[in-house]
């Protein structure tokens, strides 16, 4: 009996199949995702400092196996006519060399809802794209890395995720969650695993943040994302 476990469904390649040292782009999309977790200040935060930790641990180890490229089809949504001008605006500024990884690799991403159902409202102003994770194109199991576009002037419902920390660093444009601050390019925010949040968007310009989430393996496959069904009071100090 062979020493060595089978590989599991996520690792099985298929003939041909390419891995991430394949893929320039990616590849350079993830050292920037890297860069960003390393370089920065916590803040004194001994939990920002953690999670920052976490997922670099995490992405170092990914990286390091060359992990399966699974090719999604790139699909586009209305939001997405937004991305230019995110583009053009995070070219000055603190976070551009990530913009222009991702740019370069924007036409194989795919846009989705992650919702069953989304508000038309909604749908016309907000879409994500996973770029690491269960549902590939880079595959993982330890760590899902993605983009979340907002249009101008636009509100995301009051929501959480179970047993998923989130953090968000922002790429382009200005943003407040649950009305608190007002976050700038280079901003990072981490949502504890069931945090309530809310997020709201400036009056003029789009905005990308890039997202992490760590969690258990089942939960970053199907992380089952629900808006809640009231908005709750956010209470200042939690």
């Amino acid at each position: 009996m062979s020493d060595t476990n089978p590989p599991t469904e996520i690792e099985a390649a298929q003939p041909g199949q390419a891995r991430l040292r394949d893929c320039p782009a990616w590849t350079y999309l993830l050292q920037e995702f890297h860069g960003i977790y390393a370089r920065g200040s916590a803040g004194g935060s001994k939990a920002i400092r953690g999670h920052r930790k976490k997922v670099r641990d995490s992405l170092s180890y990914t990286i390091d196996s060359n992990p399966l490229i699974a090719p999604r089809q790139p699909v586009n949504k209305p939001v997405t006519a937004h991305l230019p001008r995110a583009f053009d605006l995070a070219a000055s500024g603190p976070m551009a060399r990530m913009s222009r990884a991702l740019e370069r690799a924007s036409a194989q991403l795919t846009w989705d809802y992650g919702y069953e159902r989304v508000p038309q409202h909604l749908a016309q102003k907000y879409a994500y794209c996973e770029v690491l994770g269960p549902q590939g194109p880079i595959l993982s199991e330890r760590l899902t890395l993605g983009f979340v576009l907002f249009a101008p002037r636009t509100t995301y419902p009051q929501h959480s995720h179970l047993d998923i920390e989130e953090s968000y660093i922002s790429i382009a444009g200005d943003w407040s969650e649950n009305e608190f601050a007002v976050f700038a390019p280079g901003s990072l925010i981490l949502n504890k695993p069931g945090h309530e949040h809310r997020i709201t968007t400036g009056d003029f310009d789009p905005c990308l943040l890039a997202y992490a989430w760590i969690g258990p393996s089942d939960k970053l496959a199907t992380p089952g994302m629900k808006f809640s069904k009231t908005r709750k009071r956010s209470v200042q100090g939690i």
